[in-house]
């Protein structure tokens, strides 16, 4: 499978099942259209009618008639050869594997602790209805916090480095136990030689010295929320009596970034109907000196009156084009920022991993409630439908765990001809059920902002590659 597109001047191709990335010129462009479809007589005399004006070698010579049809014959050969290399129309090897992997046996490697279901602003866009998740407000216990992680310890395997992020609500309203929890980590990594790697997701509302401190020593990351511009994020982000909290929150977080030296934290936001120039509050994170950011699309229901309209779709798009391009320009000046959904691993290609297992939600990664319940993600809690076991008991939902087990790129037939589906390998299986009731089905809106994010997150990268080249 091939994916073409221009963006920003390059003429870029993608061959997705390889995930190699080509740069090229305007009649390789056109003629890769074609390749596949046409015998090569046929296609050099499309191009070349394409082209019957002629075009420019690299010094400026015009090519035209019978040079112009040698030219596309040699450039047929190239694709000829680079297609036997497997750089160019490559077959998916993966995909005869994914019945045998999807029966493998698989342990518990991350855990997302709601530390709380409650909260001290009341944020409009909510899944979690300003903590509660469909339920009641509540402090997990040392005691529940504990079981979870001797849980996550008993089904980790022989897996080493494991990953609990403390979560709500507002994880801070009970930042004792999460101290404890902590100590008792730490405790634990010795006795069973594992390593827990710690994460915070906070509304900064409660951040202080102290919690600075604290995280700076035990948080691998910390995940800090807001919006963007002041009006954007005191719209939908305050407090209850309905204060904004800009103005609270964003000393301390520039103050958490330069502690952290600008390293192993996001700025993260939600953008909606209300805000779909998007990309003007990142370019205000980043002129507050942010250099980690994320900016998300609100998911919500259609009668929600942020949620997106169809109509929204090319401005969202063409934000995302916009952004791209401040991004290059800003690196260039020496400014850093790093957007987190143009993040990709090139060099690389797709992980083959993620290609079969997706997020690994309901299987490799599960939620705790504050009374101890499991469920597959944090989206999930609250719906008693998918409600998997307890810390106690372990996983007893095994018809629902298996069912996630099978959640992949390849069980979800919207996905089949998709040119991103190795870079999001089927998308939010939470989005799909709530818009469809299927995880194996896709929330369309979500798959046309992804499949821009990876053009634009290769176009960069194609940028910068040239910068460098040229200097």
């Amino acid at each position: 499978m091939i994916h073409q597109y221009k963006s920003n001047g390059f003429n870029i191709v993608l061959d997705v099942n390889s995930g190699m990335v080509h740069l090229v010129d305007e009649l390789t462009y056109a003629m890769i259209a074609d390749f596949e479809q046409l015998e090569k007589e046929d296609l050099i005399r499309k191009v070349a009618g394409q082209f019957a004006d002629g075009i420019q070698d690299e010094d400026g010579t015009g090519i035209q008639g019978e040079r112009l049809e040698s030219e596309i014959s040699g450039i047929y050969d190239t694709l000829l050869a680079m297609k036997a290399d497997g750089s160019l129309f490559s077959e998916d090897t993966y995909e005869p594997f994914i019945e045998q992997f999807t029966e493998r046996e698989t342990v518990v490697k991350a855990l997302c602790l709601h530390i709380a279901h409650d909260c001290n602003l009341a944020c409009r866009y909510c899944f979690a209805e300003e903590g509660e998740y469909h339920g009641r407000r509540a402090l997990m216990s040392y005691e529940v916090g504990r079981k979870a992680l001797d849980f996550l310890i008993r089904n980790s395997g022989a897996r080493k480095h494991l990953e609990v992020d403390f979560f709500g609500g507002e994880p801070l309203m009970n930042w004792e136990v999460v101290k404890q929890l902590v100590a008792y980590g730490r405790e634990q990594e010795k006795l069973h030689n594992k390593q827990f790697r710690f994460t915070l997701t906070t509304n900064g509302v409660l951040l202080n010295d102290e919690v600075m401190e604290f995280a700076n020593r035990e948080m691998s990351n910390v995940v800090l929320s807001i919006d963007g511009r002041k009006e954007v994020n005191d719209r939908m982000r305050p407090f209850r009596k309905g204060a904004g909290s800009y103005d609270l929150i964003v000393p301390k977080f520039q103050k958490l970034a330069e502690q952290r030296h600008q390293t192993d934290y996001y700025v993260r936001g939600t953008f909606t109907h209300f805000n779909k120039d998007f990309a003007e509050d990142v370019k205000h994170l980043s002129e507050l000196g942010f250099e980690q950011i994320s900016v998300e699309p609100v998911v919500a229901a259609p009668t929600e009156e942020y949620a997106f309209k169809d109509e929204d779709l090319p401005e969202l798009l063409a934000q995302y084009d916009e952004l791209a391009k401040y991004i290059i320009e800003r690196r260039k000046s020496g400014k850093w920022i790093n957007f987190f959904h143009f993040m990709i691993d090139l060099s690389g290609g797709p992980c083959v991993y993620k290609r079969l297992s997706g997020c690994g939600s309901g299987t490799e990664y599960l939620a705790v409630t504050p009374w101890g319940d499991l469920y597959p993600c944090h989206q999930f809690v609250g719906n008693e439908k998918f409600l998997m076991g307890n810390v106690e008991e372990g996983v007893t939902n095994i018809e629902l765990r298996e069912e996630f087990r099978k959640c992949n790129v390849y069980s979800k037939t919207k996905c089949k001809n998709c040119f991103a589906k190795f870079y999001c390998s089927g998308g939010c299986a939470a989005n799909a059920y709530n818009f469809h009731g299927d995880i194996h089905d896709v929330y369309e809106v979500g798959c046309e902002l992804q499949k821009k994010r990876v053009e634009c997150a290769i176009m960069i990268q194609a940028a910068e590659a040239q910068d460098s080249a040229e200097k």
